[in-house]
């Protein structure tokens, strides 16, 4: 069995993409919970057993060396997450805040990107999506991607060394559509915030 227990340093990192340049990597694949053990025992892509005993908590792209001296490159399992994309959508303070309130109370994890909030999906996308769509202001969006569990991470999305993400399909509207045809329409006298919004769903406004 191949033990890696030595953590080299990212993959992006000069010094250790000369090494990579020079060897035949092999990579292991580790979930979210994996990647975050002192010790794990799985396999390589090509099937050879692996122990992983770095200590540490590891990342998409960095690169251990075994005892032997090969060299293993780390990827992480994708994960599904449900995107609340504010947006365009003309959000009120005071919906900004029930909505906020409504998904801070799930405990659910939480990554701020742009104007949107992502949520792991920790049971079925199709629960966690009835679970807030009769909270959705008007405009305001979900949908399904897979990405990086890193991005979930304390440094939140600009932790880490970058990855990408993918859509599966189309939006879901929650609210209330206008129509196709040009109009005006008031709000009253109220502040419009997405920053509100999702200031109250890390917690910052609870």
């Amino acid at each position: 069995m191949l033990v890696a227990d030595t953590y080299l340093g990212h993959r992006d990192d000069p010094a250790v993409r000369g090494r990579l340049d020079e060897a035949d990597a092999a990579r292991v694949v580790l979930s979210d919970d994996d990647r975050r053990r002192s010790r794990v025992r799985t396999e390589t892509e090509d099937g050879r057993d692996l122990g992983v005993v770095v200590g540490r908590e590891l990342d998409d792209g960095d690169v251990l060396e075994t005892e032997t001296g090969d060299l293993v490159v780390v990827e992480l399992a994708a994960i599904d997450v449900l995107v609340v994309d504010v947006g365009a959508a003309d959000v009120s303070t005071t919906a900004a805040v029930e909505l906020g309130h409504a998904l801070g109370n799930r405990h659910w994890d939480l990554a701020i990107r742009d104007d949107e909030a992502l949520f792991p999906v920790p049971d079925t996308y199709e629960r966690m999506e009835a679970t807030v769509a009769d909270h959705l202001p008007p405009g305001v969006t979900t949908r399904r991607e897979t990405v990086s569990p890193a991005l979930f991470d304390d440094g939140g999305p600009d932790h880490g060394h970058g990855g990408h993400s993918h859509s599966h399909g189309d939006h879901h509207h929650g609210g209330h559509s206008h129509g196709d045809g040009d109009h005006d329409h008031s709000h009253g006298d109220h502040d419009h915030s997405h920053d509100g919004l999702l200031r109250f769903a890390r917690g910052d406004e609870r």
